[in-house]
């Protein structure tokens, strides 16, 4: 569509030259003013005179009635003028003729930008807590993040995808606590990852206490708990090794999940691998002048900015999460040379972040504007929000279970006999919770409903992989066709191109609003017209010869294309279901 706009942008800037010899329009600025009309029976899109009232100094209704009466040929069937609107119609020999050959000859290639070629991206997401559970919390951070990622090696660029683990922290010398008080060896090697949540959940509710019962906290638990990672910190060989055990049990139990997800990350380096490279960026903001002390800690004070002290060290001289983001941001430029940096984080750090930013300006590096946050709101299972510390966590791989399980119930009923039932119900399964996800708007809450998620009917992740094994079972009976000739002859084959050929700007959008819901709703535009198709008009029974080719063609178009964009949301291809 992209194409399409430009080309008829230059039709117009020609005839507005006529009209005025004066004006200078530019194609690229006149193919961003083209809108798509609400209604399709208005046309496929529509230019707004109004913007050219003041360089042609008419009416919107004049000019749209002058350029409508010339405007002819190439792509456009037909130009009318309608309230100062210039409605366009594109041709259906131009979408046969051009559209879909070239979905044909790309393939899955088909509708990728070039904007990121020679560029390299950084995404740092996912990055889960050590030693805490993988739970839908980390759904967002971890399929928004893959996503951008998939989206942005689509457009060219060379992409790093870190999984910036929490591995550093408070929280260890807590755990290491709470296991020397009421851990075992031998039940943590067999219970893994969810051992060490209840020994942290344990600890957690220990140093609260319960007023109401009479507990008092436990200030002595909180206390050596913060002493334990300070020993950490100074090298104790002994919590070290305690640590370690904990960061490669979490790290098993991890992979599995990425695994479901098709997620492979390109760097592992958690927090404690900049543990060593802290003390040069300490002392860089020592030399520009930011380090003020306050209450025994060292800050950086961004009151001019309206926002809060930036902690750099706590007055013990124990670092923090805020010193580590520092170096880490530091070695990604040094080692990657990014052309850009993307965080994916809560909303809730979103304060952070600017934070972060603002400072890694002030300390001079003149990259702080290749650094881009990109937040995204919170999950909550039927309306309650879920918390590490007091255990009210819906754990991923639980939820994947369940959903897998819930789909192999269907599909026993549904079609019994099918060869691979287990590899197809965990595509589906695990694709309905992610398509769940992703078709929200990013920022907004999310109240998850495994129910709808998993539905068959609606917008969902399993209407649309149904809908993709429906293109392949179309094809599969098809066999290899004879050539024919294409040839539009109905409305629905020429809607559903008009739909398949915006597959590029749908991309650009995403990319620039770092917004992976933009390919979800394309996915489910697509699915929707390929259905009226589908149901309307008759594919391999069609009497016609070039009608049946030309059908079976946009048939395999549809599959090239949701198959792309299934890759950009982290959604497995399903031939059959």
């Amino acid at each position: 569509m992209l194409k399409i706009k430009l080309s008829v942008a230059e039709k117009i800037c020609g005839l507005v030259k006529l009209l005025n010899e004066a004006a200078d329009l530019k194609p690229a600025d006149v193919a961003q003013m083209l809108e798509y009309p609400p209604d399709t029976s208005m046309g496929d899109l529509a230019f707004p005179c109004f913007k050219l009232s003041k360089t042609l100094r008419r009416s919107p209704a004049l000019i749209a009635g002058s350029l409508a009466e010339k405007l002819s040929g190439g792509c456009i069937e037909k130009a009318e003028a309608v309230n100062g609107y210039l409605n366009i119609k594109i041709s259906d020999g131009y979408l046969c003729d051009n559209v879909l050959p070239q979905i044909l000859d790309r393939k899955e290639n088909y509708g990728a930008p070039t904007l990121g070629e020679g560029k390299t991206v950084v995404l740092d997401y996912s990055s889960p807590n050590v030693a805490k559970p993988f739970h839908i919390g980390h759904l967002g951070t971890t399929v928004i993040g893959h996503s951008l990622k998939r989206l942005h090696e689509f457009a060219g660029y060379k992409c790093i995808g870190i999984n910036y683990l929490g591995d550093w922290g408070t929280q260890f010398g807590k755990l290491i606590v709470a296991y020397r008080l009421w851990g075992n060896k031998e039940e943590i090697e067999e219970g893994g990852i969810d051992k060490l949540v209840e020994l942290y959940v344990r600890i957690n509710n220990e140093i609260k206490g319960n007023p109401e019962k009479g507990i008092p906290p436990r200030d002595d638990l909180a206390q050596l708990s913060r002493d334990e990672f300070h020993k950490m910190e100074t090298g104790d060989e002994e919590n070290l090794k305690l640590w370690k055990w904990f960061v490669e049990m979490s790290l098993k139990e991890y992979e599995k999940t990425y695994k479901q997800l098709g997620i492979e990350f390109d760097s592992y380096n958690g927090e404690s691998f900049y543990v060593d490279k802290m003390p040069a960026q300490i002392e860089a903001l020592k030399e520009k002048g930011l380090l003020k002390t306050d209450d025994g800690a060292s800050i950086v004070d961004l009151s001019e900015y309206d926002m809060p002290p930036f902690l750099v060290l706590k007055s013990d001289g124990s670092t923090l999460y805020t010193t580590r983001d520092i170096a880490a941001a530091v070695y990604r430029k040094q080692t990657y040379h990014f052309d850009k940096s993307i965080y994916v984080t809560s909303n809730q750090q979103i304060l952070h972040f600017r934070q972060l930013f603002k400072v890694i300006e002030l300390m001079g590096y003149d990259w702080y504007d290749e650094l881009v946050h990109v937040p995204y709101g919170t999950v909550s299972i039927n309306g309650e929000k879920l918390a590490t510390r007091t255990g009210n966590v819906v754990l991923l791989k639980d939820l994947f279970a369940l959903a897998i399980e819930k789909v192999t119930s269907i599909m026993e009923e549904k079609n019994p006999d099918l060869r691979g039932r287990d590899d197809i119900a965990e595509a589906v399964g695990v694709g309905a919770v992610v398509f769940y996800y992703l078709s929200n708007n990013r920022i907004k809450d999310i109240n998850f409903v495994l129910e709808e998620a998993l539905s068959f009917d609606g917008n969902t992740g399993p209407y649309v992989q149904y809908t993709y094994a429906r293109a392949c079972s179309v094809l599969e009976k098809a066999g290899e066709s004879e050539k024919g000739k294409l040839k539009i002859t109905c409305e629905e084959e020429s809607a559903l191109l008009k739909i398949l050929c915006q597959y590029e700007e749908k991309v650009l959008a995403a990319i620039r609003d770092y917004e992976p819901s933009v390919i979800a709703r394309f996915i489910l535009d697509i699915a929707a017209a390929f259905n009226r198709f589908y149901h309307n008009c008759q594919i391999l029974s069609a009497e016609d010869e070039d009608v049946r080719y030309t059908r079976i063609k946009i048939t395999e178009a549809v599959k090239y294309v949701l198959g792309s964009a299934f890759g950009l949301i982290c959604l497995k291809k399903t031939e059959k279901i």
